[in-house]
Order: structure tokens, then C-alpha cells, then sequence
């Protein structure tokens, strides 16, 4: 199982992002997938998941602003990040859960500058 995030870069305070992670290995559709983020010196926080039959759930810190979604076809899960805040600076992490383990992806750096 491997999973690739990308989609990350630097954005202006108001501005939007949409993150991938690439699941390969699996089917993303039969388990939750994650998001996660970690600012630095902080502790990594979940941000958003999306369970197998596509329930979605959300930190109250994104809530109204981030949208977490997946496409089947693609074996993709998104991140539609928008009203980004300096707050959201990060490294973004997917991560997925095939028993008895979970898989993180590499992590994909945001910066919203103010």
C-alpha cells in the first residue's frame, strides 16, 4: 500500500488549495481515509475523514472552509481547501488504514501567507 499526497504550495490568506492523495495497493473506497495536518513544533492534528460508504467529518477549526472528498475511479481522496487562514500553514498527511496497519503519505507543505 502506498499513498502519494501532492497539491500543496503557497497561497495568499483567502485563497484555495485542493490537495490529492493517490492511493495504490488498495481500494480507498473499502476503508477511511484521512487527513491530517502538522504545523511546526506542534503535534499532528486530524483535519477531515471520509469513511468507506463516504461519510464525511471535519475538525472545527475547517469546518465551512475544507471539503473532503473521493473519487473511486481514480482510487484518489481530495482536500478542496478554501478562505485559507496563516492558521492552516502545515504539512498536509494522508493516511489510510489496512489492517493490522495504518499508511501515511509523504506530506505535502502549505503555506498561506498573510
Amino acid at each position: 500500500v502506498q499513498l502519494q499526497a501532492s497539491g500543496g504550495g503557497l497561497v495568499q490568506t483567502g485563497g484555495s488549495l485542493r490537495l490529492s492523495c493517490v492511493v495504490s495497493g488498495t481500494s480507498s473506497s473499502l476503508t477511511n481515509t484521512y487527513w491530517y495536518r502538522q504545523a511546526p513544533g506542534k503535534q499532528r492534528d486530524l483535519v477531515a475523514f471520509i469513511t468507506s460508504p463516504g461519510n464525511t467529518n471535519y475538525a472545527d477549526s475547517v469546518k465551512g472552509r475544507f471539503t473532503i472528498s473521493r473519487d473511486n475511479a481514480k482510487n484518489t481522496v481530495y482536500l478542496q481547501m478554501n478562505s485559507l487562514k496563516p492558521e492552516d500553514t502545515a504539512v498536509y498527511y494522508c493516511r489510510i488504514d489496512v489492517s493490522p496497519r495504518a499508511y501515511w503519505g509523504q506530506g505535502t507543505q502549505v503555506t498561506v501567507s498573510s
